[in-house]
């Protein structure tokens, strides 16, 4: 019996989505909360899973089709369905193209582990019931029952590969490892080290080991692919890149853009997190600047609450939580999933908050609720080496903070026993401010606010 995959509410002010990609051809079978196709809606880019296992027999929305929630994209049927919907479909030569091609550069790659043929050939069997191994006896945590339960060919493979399932970031639903990531995984390089954090990290660093070896270099743009004889390719925008061309013309059109830049000493906070980073990494957080810097802008915006408004032509909306958003550049583009009520969270739970966001933007998992609601915005271009940046504020706030590199260098020192030379972590905060609602003046003070906090290093761990 064939069953219906909807078009998912995404929020409540949501009513339509667009599909931005179909990750399975007709023919092909699926597993239970396996990844299934990827939308877009005004807020969010997501990944949905499949309802339930069988085989793709139908697709009724093509790429790039708007659909209302609640509409039939596909219809998913039982595994004997298989072989009469495989022709229904067949997959356009460019994508057959593609997909031969990765298997022939998996196989490359690990040729004595390479899964066997009939393996590869054979439908992935749904996960449950599965039969309990030794592997299964050894998992304590839940969040390592998760993803080591994979199905079996996925652990079959990952046997004959000598990969460990539990290092694999999954996709699926729970951090579940599917068998797209496990193939990605062996297309990856082996890292004889992990590389030393950057300093100036926020929650673009806070990458787990196994994410792709493109992380190291941060969001990759996917480089045009010419056709032969072609000099110009044209290629529609993606929704959210068509909703941040929008929203970055919109602010710059709506508010009179001002920016302020400052110097800040991070040595202090950068002694302290060395001292503490190792007993976070126990408690499996990767402790980065973000938090710091998160917890000194709460404190500048509640003597400064001005500039944790929103406005419009006639009206300010002045904010009591304090939602501040992180901005995260991602491959297909950049987002801003919004900490709520950050001034009720300490480091620790900060760090964990900032990662968690992070990370589920980067892998589709957010929520419309992750990225409304916010009061003020921080945005780090700072962490590919740039000293500073002047970016455009996320309307309707009155204002973003700009984070740039924070780099060792020779400074001029101060004191009541005179000057001196030293080696201090500086870096460039820079505020970009609505003058229609905040004085230069105002947005100074805030800034030298943020800026004592931070060189003070009084924060508690």
């Amino acid at each position: 019996m064939a069953h219906d995959v909807v078009m998912p509410q995404m929020g409540e002010s949501i009513a339509e989505g667009t599909i931005s990609k179909w990750l399975k051809n007709v023919g092909d079978s699926v597993e239970r909360d396996e990844p299934l196709l990827e939308i877009s809606t005004d807020k969010v880019d997501a990944e949905i899973p499949s309802p339930v296992a069988g085989v793709l027999t139908e697709i009724l929305a093509k790429e790039g089709d708007t659909v209302p929630v609640n509409a039939v994209v596909a219809r998913i049927g039982g595994a004997g369905e298989s072989e009469a919907a495989a022709p229904a479909a067949e997959p356009e030569p460019e994508q057959q193209a593609a997909d031969d091609s990765m298997k022939q550069e998996v196989a490359q790659e690990a040729p004595a582990a390479a899964p066997t043929a009939e393996a590869a050939a054979s439908p992935e069997p749904a996960p449950s019931p599965e039969p309990r191994s030794d592997d299964d006896e050894k998992v304590t945590s839940l969040d390592e029952r998760r993803r080591t339960r994979s199905s079996p060919l996925v652990r079959k493979i990952a046997q004959e590969n000598d990969v460990d399932i539990s290092q694999i970031e999954g996709t699926g639903i729970s951090g579940r490892v599917t068998k797209n990531d496990i193939l990605d995984f062996l297309q990856q390089p082996r890292p004889a080290a992990s590389a030393p954090a950057q300093a100036g990290g926020n929650a673009e660093q806070a990458r787990p080991a196994a994410a792709s070896a493109k992380s190291d270099r941060g969001p990759q743009t996917a480089a045009p692919q010419f056709a032969p004889g072609e000099n110009v390719r044209i290629e529609p925008l993606s929704v959210m890149r068509k909703k941040i061309a929008k929203h970055m013309v919109m602010s710059k059109q709506t508010s009179a853009h001002v920016a302020t830049v400052f110097e800040v000493d991070f040595t202090a906070v950068d002694k302290l997190r060395r001292q503490h980073k190792d007993s976070y990494a126990e408690r499996g957080v990767k402790l980065t600047f973000m938090p710091f810097i998160v917890q000194a802008v709460i404190a500048g915006l509640r003597e400064f609450p001005v500039l944790n408004a929103s406005m419009d032509e006639n009206n300010v909306t002045y904010h009591r939580d304090l939602n501040v958003g992180i901005a995260v550049a991602l491959d297909w583009g950049l987002i801003v999933p919004v900490l709520k009520r950050a001034d009720e969270l300490n480091i620790l739970g900060m760090s964990r908050a900032i990662n968690d966001l992070g990370e589920r933007a980067r892998t589709k998992k957010l929520s419309p609720d992750d990225v409304q609601g916010g009061t003020f915005t921080i945005t780090n271009p700072g962490v590919y080496g740039g000293l500073f940046g002047l970016p455009i504020i996320n309307q309707p706030q009155v204002a973003i903070l700009g984070v740039g590199g924070i780099k060792k260098r020779p400074v001029v020192v101060e004191t009541k026993d005179g000057d001196f030379i030293a080696i201090r972590s500086m870096c460039y905060f820079s505020l970009s401010f609505d003058h229609r609602l905040i004085d230069g003046a105002v947005a100074d003070q805030f800034m030298a606010r943020v800026k004592s906090i931070i060189e003070a290093g009084q924060f508690t761990m």
